[in-house]
């Protein structure tokens, strides 16, 4: 469940109650900070919240008859200037969150897949090594996580309307953007091998369906915002999309294909192969 807290005189917020939890036992909130969620008619305090009572026994007795917190203060200064609840807090987006990660992650395997043509390396030989295959996508997390530390988005989650950020609205350390980029990393995507990602996906999107919110923004206290979605950024996302693989498929199916040809037990069916890719080679890059 998803609550909202008054802090410094301002409401902060959406966390979700997992996190809440976590801060009251670790001291950084009190049991007297006054907080809402879905379903209340007014602010109240932690310690009152029905999905807190079972977790106060660290709360002493006294801490509740003592002078009013600065928090209580905070409820009060709201109440008095008419501050209003939150609304209800909107879904995660997590479709926009798939596109935009995978869009994101296209963009730099086509880039990848180029600089090796331009660069004159031997595809065949950097497809098949497994050890550079495996190590494909950490360049682009290291830079996702320079990118969410200096500007809070990436280009496709631009594209997307999507912001990464802390729960208070500030920018993520580049420590703090460094654990998540890598968190995703592993847990999220697998590393991209394709059955472990697939499973990662559907791990990852359960998870976040029941905490409502992705597991690595969850354990490191992020959020993501997002905007109203334009029609001109859908466009041009599907477009980069469609670019980057078109680049992709110009670098890396003519080797895989000729390694194909070459791999077919049958010499009858390894020379239809390779007449017909003949005849119709697949669109590629010229050699240099």
């Amino acid at each position: 469940m998803d609550i909202w807290i008054i802090r410094n005189g301002e409401k902060i917020g959406p966390i979700h109650d997992y996190e809440a939890r976590r801060r009251l036992q670790a001291g950084e909130l009190a049991s007297g900070t006054h907080a809402w969620h879905e379903g209340l008619d007014a602010w109240r305090p932690l310690c009152e919240m029905a999905i807190f009572k079972d977790d106060m026994n660290w709360v002493q007795l006294g801490d509740l008859d003592a002078g009013p917190t600065d928090d209580e203060e905070d409820a009060a200064l709201l109440a008095a200037a008419g501050a209003s609840p939150p609304p209800p807090t909107t879904s995660p987006v997590l479709g926009r969150r798939f596109w935009a990660r995978w869009l994101d992650i296209h963009i730099y395997i086509a880039a990848w897949w180029l600089c090796m043509w331009i660069t004159e390396r031997n595809i065949d030989a950097v497809f098949s090594n497994l050890w550079i295959m495996a190590g494909q996508l950490v360049p682009w997390f290291i830079a996702e996580s320079i990118l969410i530390h200096r500007f809070a988005t990436t280009p496709g989650k631009w594209l997307f309307g999507l912001r990464v950020v802390n729960t208070n609205g500030t920018h993520l350390s580049l420590r703090s953007a460094t654990l998540r980029s890598f968190r995703i990393l592993g847990g999220g995507i697998g590393l991209g091998w394709s059955l472990l990602a697939l499973f990662c996906q559907t791990l990852s999107y359960f998870t976040a369906k029941r905490l409502g919110n992705a597991l690595w923004d969850h354990a490191g206290g992020h959020r993501v915002e997002s905007q109203p979605l334009a029609a001109w950024r859908i466009l041009a996302a599907a477009c980069i999309f469609f670019a980057a693989l078109q680049l992709q498929m110009a670098v890396v199916p003519p080797s895989v294909f000729k390694n194909a040809a070459e791999a077919l037990p049958d010499s009858y069916l390894k020379d239809f192969v390779k007449e017909n890719l003949e005849k119709n080679p697949p669109w590629h890059l010229p050699p240099r």
